[in-house]
């Protein structure tokens, strides 16, 4: 994790706009089943308690299913501001924009948000920055909380399989990856907002 942003959570979460750092706590909301340690560190680097992280996300659930919610696509421009970067990424034979923002927490990353043609938003993650080193992953040693995105994942294991999420924003890949002592196993790898979060050891390849 990077240095705190500026400024600190002020004492009356609900109050004023939903800023970026209220949308860090709604990423940090979601990664906290799975890794509390980590999440309870980044809460403290911000300045803010576990009700501020609640009312953020409680916020930003509101405003999603509010019958008067903006797009998706608006509402993130509305909380981050205007996209550092916006890039064309080809989806088959789609030409399709992705919109990406820093997230403070995470320096070597970018919140992006891929819209489809016609404006819709088809994916919400993150990924490592352009141009940023993503870690060298080797062993299943290596695929610590918070240390790869999903597409690095899957390029450093191939051939992977997705696998259905236990909530929106969660995604799943199975591989097989060598442990510490070269036996490759059977691996699942849980990934909330894109970010790996947890590997369980499922089985042994035959012959591995």
């Amino acid at each position: 994790m990077g240095p705190m942003p500026p400024g600190k959570r002020p004492a009356s979460p609900s109050a004023g706009p939903f800023t970026p750092l209220d949308f860090q706590l709604v990423l940090l909301r979601r990664m906290a089943d799975h890794n509390a340690d980590l999440v309870e560190d980044a809460r403290h680097e911000l300045g803010v308690s576990i009700a501020d992280m609640r009312e953020a996300n409680k916020r930003w659930q509101a405003m999603a299913r509010s019958p008067h919610a903006r797009a998706a696509a608006s509402r993130y421009r509305s909380v981050l501001g205007e996209p550092e970067a916006v890039l064309t990424r080809q989806v088959g034979d789609l030409a399709c924009e992705a919109r990406l923002w820093p997230v403070p927490l995470w320096p070597g990353l970018r919140f992006e948000v891929l819209l489809a043609p016609n404006g819709a938003v088809w994916n919400e993650w993150l990924i490592r920055a352009p141009g940023a080193e993503g870690p060298a992953l080797r062993t299943l040693d290596d695929l610590t909380p918070w240390s790869c995105t999903v597409d690095e994942a899957a390029q450093a294991f191939p051939p992977v399989r997705p696998l259905q999420g236990s909530a929106p924003t969660r995604w799943g890949l199975a591989f097989t990856a060598p442990d510490g002592e070269g036996v490759r196993r059977e691996c699942v790898a849980e990934f909330t907002w894109g970010l790996l979060q947890r590997v369980a050891v499922v089985g042994t390849p035959a012959g591995g």
